[in-house]
């Protein structure tokens, strides 16, 4: 008796953790199915718009792999002195890509600031430590091809706040060249892969425990300390993300705040999961603004 009891405890915790790591049903804008098609069409509408905006440059390589390419927009100015924001998508390491990725271009290439998406193999094509690894490399490859920008900063939304926060904690004593990342905006992220091993969104990852130590940033932040001290880091949850998402940032922004680093919280009222992000579209936007502000362009 005592086993079916705890057997049947062990899926109830499981089944509140599915339901806690399912953005979409958290949404109060509409059901979860629609909420994520709604945000793949504002996605594609928002690149379509910065592609016929900017200068494009697509599928520009970074590495030998087929998934290893970048999407760069590039605004129309003759000036040199520009700053360049890195763009890593969500999708739970297993959906999206660059393809519907430069929809944050839209309001800043009229601020001469250089948007690049980034490509990299999901799951099940790619694995936990090979996204890691290819995100990092792609940060690499940037800044050697645009060796004359002003600044370079982060941005990624939910698993690509994860990739993000890992680049942040990069040996680059590893690397061919040491990027200074001078801001990031960390969108609706997990930083603890533990939790998420016992769900759905784990099956197409087959993380074990120890890849999702190694690949948790909530675990790293001596590393992130050493490579990215002088980093203004921005995390930012929606209102409407679960209460385990909203821990997740809260708990990763306390642990940065204590390691003495510059980091501020942003808990954006009237969002969800999905258009916290959809809005960077918008110059007017509250989290646009801010990265303005963080370039010296407000």
């Amino acid at each position: 008796m005592a086993a079916g009891l705890l057997s049947e405890l062990c899926l109830s915790v499981n089944q509140e953790l599915e339901k806690q790591y399912s953005p979409s049903r958290w949404s109060h804008r509409m059901a979860a199915d629609d909420v994520i098609k709604a945000h793949v069409k504002a996605l594609k509408e928002g690149t379509q718009r910065a592609r016929s905006l900017a200068q494009t440059l697509i599928d520009v390589p970074y590495g030998e792999g087929d998934g290893e390419k970048l999407d760069v927009y590039i605004p129309r100015t003759s000036s040199l002195d520009v700053n360049l924001v890195i763009y890593i998508h969500g999708g739970y390491w297993q959906f999206l890509s660059k393809e519907e990725s430069g929809f944050m271009a839209v309001p800043l290439v009229d601020k001469d600031v250089v948007v690049v998406a980034v490509g990299y193999d999901i799951a099940p094509k790619g694995n936990m430590d090979l996204m890691v690894s290819q995100v990092r490399r792609s940060v690499v490859s940037v800044i050697q091809q645009y060796s004359h920008i002003s600044g370079l900063y982060l941005c990624g939304h939910s698993a690509g706040a994860h990739l993000a926060a890992m680049v942040l904690s990069t040996d680059w004593s590893q690397y061919s060249s040491t990027p200074n990342i001078k801001g990031a905006f960390l969108v609706s992220g997990i930083y603890d892969l533990l939790p998420i091993l016992s769900t759905y969104v784990n099956e197409p990852l087959k993380m074990t425990e120890e890849v999702a130590v190694r690949n948790s940033p909530s675990r790293l932040v001596p590393q992130l300390k050493q490579s990215s001290s002088s980093c203004q880091i921005v995390v930012a949850v929606a209102q409407n993300d679960s209460p385990e998402f909203r821990k997740q940032s809260e708990e990763y922004y306390k642990t940065l705040e204590e390691a003495g680093l510059n980091v501020t919280m942003e808990d954006v009222a009237n969002t969800d999961h999905f258009n916290i992000i959809e809005q960077l579209v918008d110059g007017d936007y509250h989290l646009t603004k801010l990265l303005l502000k963080m370039m010296g362009k407000s």
